[in-house]
């Protein structure tokens, strides 16, 4: 028996996990590269010139079909699974932030959690909260060049803009 084969039945039924994370992982690596998608164009491009030689039959059409199916379907999942253990990564470095900032709310760790509604209610928390900030900073005269700047990007609707702004001067 092989060390791998060996070591799946000794660790029980999530040791694949780990052989799937690192297969779904390379592989992800791999189509994701320029050279996968020069293949990509290089196989749908020969598959078209080869048209006439096999005058453009549903066999010739099936052909393509199917390998794009294939494709598709395996990379559902391969993309899921990537995307699955990247959000649960993130959620883990938020919650660290979260946990470590005397100034956060610690019941925010673990939003992902919650139910639609609570959610939804802690959106519209949010949501008063920068109102209240962007009225606090209209109120404010502004004094300099700098508050000017401010003063015209409080008047976007997300905190995000204005930084995007600030990072591209």
């Amino acid at each position: 028996m092989s060390k791998n084969l060996q070591k799946c039945i000794e660790n029980g039924p999530y040791a694949t996990n780990d052989v799937f994370r690192r297969i779904a992982n390379r592989t992800s690596h791999g189509v994701g590269s320029p050279w996968a998608f020069i293949a990509a164009v290089v196989v749908i491009v020969t598959w078209g010139i080869t048209g006439p030689l096999f005058h453009y039959s549903d066999t010739w059409q099936l052909v393509i079909n199917t390998g794009t199916t294939i494709v598709t379907f395996l990379m559902v999942f391969l993309i899921q699974n990537t995307q699955n253990r990247d959000s649960h990564a993130l959620h883990l470095k938020l919650d660290e932030l979260i946990r470590s900032n005397s100034a956060a709310r610690n019941r925010l760790m673990g939003l992902e959690n919650l139910t639609d509604g609570e959610l939804a209610e802690l959106q519209s928390e949010f949501e008063s909260l920068a109102k209240e900030r962007l009225a606090a900073r209209e109120s404010k005269p502004p004094s300099g060049s700098r508050n000017r700047h401010q003063a015209g990007a409080s008047k976007t609707s997300s905190s995000t803009t204005g930084a995007r702004s600030s990072r591209a001067r």
